[in-house]
């Protein structure tokens, strides 16, 4: 598996809007954030992980479903943005995903990381569902790498 990342962003919300600046400095998603291809996303406050996701879509369409959902269709959006106004958002690619299940990988490396978060404590806040898939060795190395990369985040 070739994961490509993390890419950094900083977040500013309310519960109804967004803004992202990139670490790089610009106003917007960029990189692997705009890619169609499977990507986890982890959003956190404070080193602690607070969502983890997975999504094809370009970060800014995900987003905006996420932040615009009323809870029509049973969709409510993320339960976090009502609770903070500050996040980081952390994204990871899967390069060579097959075209067959293609997101399974990233569900997987999604549930691992949950996990952690689990048995470092509890399970993430933000979190309101999840997709459990038997994982491998290297999905739990990537897990790990990526737990560390969030609760470990360097300046």
């Amino acid at each position: 598996m070739k994961i490509t990342g993390p890419e950094h962003y900083k977040l500013s919300f309310d519960a109804d809007k967004f803004v992202v600046t990139y670490s790089r400095g610009t106003p917007k998603f960029s990189g692997l954030a705009t890619r169609k291809l499977p990507k986890l996303y982890v959003v956190s406050f404070n080193a602690k992980l607070t969502y983890a996701g997975i999504t094809r879509q370009p970060m800014r369409s995900r987003f905006r479903g996420g932040f615009t959902a009323d809870g029509e269709n049973g969709y409510h959006g993320y339960a976090w943005r009502k609770t903070y106004t500050e996040a980081v958002l952390d994204i990871w690619c899967h390069e060579d995903a097959p075209p067959q299940n293609s997101d399974r990988d990233m569900e997987t490396i999604e549930a691992e990381v949950v996990f952690l978060a689990r048995q470092a404590g509890d399970w993430p806040e933000g979190q309101t569902e999840i997709h459990f898939h038997p994982s491998t060795p290297e999905h739990r190395e990537i897990a790990t790498s990526i737990w560390r990369s969030v609760t470990s985040p360097t300046p």
